[in-house]
């Protein structure tokens, strides 16, 4: 159940409650995409630097361990010892991304590992089945990523598919939660919206999937090579199409200035890897801009990497000392700097939901989103 406890403007600050407890949103997901946080990151650390959900991959989970091995194992949260809300996504973006090695007709998409090379066909049912079989407390449909730009007939043909795709996860994953032997009788379905960068395509895809009453929208096929601008006028077209009563998640999205800006247009939820990958590069957020750690002027710089963060990071090691760890190719730089990332990017989104409690959020957006593009 999705419950709106204040809005200001069209940013919507709101409580998600689900099996595995509530999520306070707007929220943004720490992308685990093989039941990991890249960087030597642990679900205890998750905890204390304040995830609320954790989001992991179908495809990749299905090829390893398996997902057959994991339900064996008493689901996802048991495996990764989790007990928040867990988010798998669909195995749909890997129909994008994985272009070479696919196949795709109205039963679904055929693959060819990208690990070994074996073939492995996915539909709504088989990917139900295996999201069923990790736990996940959301489930996403599988829908197919599309390529932009691409040509108008093939964007509409695509999203009728994957309507029609909805309809069959909805199906199957009503007659899996009836199951005795599922782990999580209680698994969410979220359907998601597609239609590249046409307005009309978008819009009636949102009122066709909205008809189907699902516990949440997802917006997809965003942040894939549009520019910002286009983004953000696909948002203003499609929410208010949107179902009010239910959570809009906008898939693989993305910078802090993407995020605050997105909140403004009424979004709910965010996952990006651009958190934790960059921080493996040494390429750090802070509340006053990016910073680049493997910068010469940090060589003998005694400050935290931000002076207002409380992540372990911060609280405890200076500029100077992790930059030397990544100079040197010591793990432990990577694991303070996806630390401090996700810190920031978890403590964000706290300070978006005060903002909006406290309607100042206009003030909050007009103050930070040009100040955390800067770079220091």
């Amino acid at each position: 159940m999705f419950k709106i406890l204040h809005t200001d403007g069209n940013a919507r600050r709101g409580e998600f409650h689900t099996v595995h407890g509530v999520v306070q949103t707007p929220v943004f997901q720490n992308v685990g995409t093989i039941a990991a946080i890249k960087g030597a990151v642990s679900t205890m650390d998750l905890k204390e630097i304040g995830c609320q959900v954790e989001l992991s991959n179908t495809y990749h989970l299905h090829l390893r361990p398996g997902d057959k091995v994991i339900k064996q194992l008493g689901g996802l949260h048991k495996f990764m010892n989790w007990d928040r809300p867990i988010l798998t996504d669909s195995g749909g973006f890997q129909v994008f991304s994985l272009a070479g090695l696919r196949k795709i007709t109205e039963e679904g998409v055929s693959f060819n590992s990208h690990i070994d090379g074996h073939k492995i066909f996915m539909g709504p049912e088989e990917s139900m089945q295996i999201q069923s079989n990790l736990a996940s407390t959301i489930a996403m449909a599988f829908d197919e990523c599309i390529e932009n730009p691409a040509p108008y007939k093939y964007v509409k043909d695509s999203c009728d598919r994957t309507y029609r795709w909805l309809v069959r996860c909805k199906k199957e994953m009503e007659r899996l939660n009836s199951l005795d032997d599922t782990i999580n009788k209680n698994q969410m379905l979220f359907g998601i919206n597609q239609g590249g960068t046409f307005d009309d395509i978008r819009i009636e895809h949102m009122q066709r999937i909205a008809e189907l009453d699902l516990p949440g929208y997802a917006i997809g096929g965003l942040a894939v090579g549009e520019s910002h601008e286009e983004m953000y006028h696909i948002l203003d077209v499609v929410l208010p199409h949107a179902p009010v009563n239910k959570p809009r998640y906008l898939m693989g999205v993305g910078t802090p200035s993407n995020i605050i800006e997105s909140v403004a247009r009424g979004v709910d939820f965010f996952d990006c890897v651009i958190a934790s990958r960059n921080a493996r590069h040494a390429f750090i957020f802070t509340r006053n801009g990016t910073m680049n750690l493997m910068n010469q002027k940090y060589e003998l710089d005694t400050r935290p990497i931000d002076e207002e963060c409380g992540c372990p990071a911060c609280q405890h090691y200076t500029r100077a000392y992790i930059r030397h760890l990544f100079k040197a190719k010591e793990m432990l730089g990577m694991r303070l700097a996806v630390l401090h990332n996700l810190y920031f990017y978890n403590e964000l989104m706290e300070r978006i939901r005060k903002a909006i409690e406290e309607d100042r959020f206009e003030e909050f957006r007009r103050e930070n989103v040009k100040k955390l593009a800067q770079r220091l």
